[in-house]
């Protein structure tokens, strides 16, 4: 009786030798190749005269001045800074929205009283509201943490709203009929109907968290990676100002990818479909 060769391999082992496992890995590698030809056209490129020093400096002359600043710790305040009021407009327009998007998703009168305002608040473009939130809150710390707040309270609030309404009433039903209380029905149903939403209303938060951050740190800061480029800007420095975006740039991908990582761990059991 012949042997199949996975039947004495671990499962961690035989799932790296499936076929799926390798394209899966030529697959990370592969979207490496377009960034770093990217890059190296731009290195070329202002290498050769084709691209001004002073409009868009060289990659190479990007991470000198990114070093020299990491060494005398001026990148590290400034990061600070910026991390810590993403982090605290994230959490308030995060939690918020959480709150009311479930709240009109669960509740006919929540649905009633709380979606038809946001639903008009988010015809207005909240970047245009910075003339009247620093009548409001002031040209401090509270403006910025309000921006980002703003950026990331839409997103989450509808996916969180939409995933809710998008379970099916049928699944809710067998719940019931099968003893689940309201509580455990919103734990077993309703939440892990409503994650995929979820996490797709944090991604897009995030984003916007950060683009409201570049807006807000160039109004009166004194610390923050957009005053860095601001400040730059001032005195010609292109070289601080194109760090500063790949820093924004960075901050922004790397959030992203710890939420896939989160989402990856806990929707292991959705499969959706996948690119060929």
């Amino acid at each position: 009786m012949s042997r199949t060769p996975l039947l004495d391999t671990p499962p961690e082992v035989a799932a790296e030798a499936t076929p799926e496992a390798r394209p899966r890995r030529t697959r990370r590698w592969r979207r490496l190749v377009s960034p770093v030809a990217l890059v190296l056209g731009w290195e070329l490129a202002a290498r050769t005269g084709v691209l001004a020093p002073e409009k868009l400096p060289a990659p190479s002359d990007v991470l000198a001045t990114g070093w020299r600043l990491s060494r005398d710790g001026t990148l590290a305040v400034h990061l600070v800074d910026s991390l810590t009021r993403a982090g605290a407009g994230l959490l308030i327009g995060g939690v918020l929205a959480l709150v009311l998007g479930t709240v009109a998703g669960l509740l006919r009168l929540g649905d009633d009283l709380v979606d038809p305002p946001v639903q008009m608040a988010r015809m207005l473009p909240h970047l245009g509201l910075v003339p009247l939130l620093i009548i409001w809150v002031g040209i401090g710390e509270s403006l910025k943490i309000s921006l980002v707040a703003l950026g990331a309270f839409f997103p989450v609030y509808f996916n969180t709203y939409a995933g809710i309404r998008d379970i099916d009433e049928r699944l809710v039903e067998a719940a019931r009929a099968c003893g689940l209380g309201p509580a455990a029905r919103l734990r077993h149903v309703v939440l892990p109907g409503a994650l995929p939403s979820l996490f797709l209303g944090l991604r897009l938060a995030i984003g916007a968290a950060w683009l409201s951050l570049v807006v807000g740190e160039q109004v009166n800061a004194q610390t923050g990676i957009g005053f860095l480029m601001m400040e730059a800007r001032e005195f010609s420095q292109t070289d601080v100002v194109v760090l500063g975006l790949l820093v924004y740039a960075l901050l922004g991908l790397i959030s992203d990818l710890a939420l896939r990582v989160a989402e990856r761990r806990m929707l292991t059991w959705r499969r959706g479909l996948r690119a060929t």
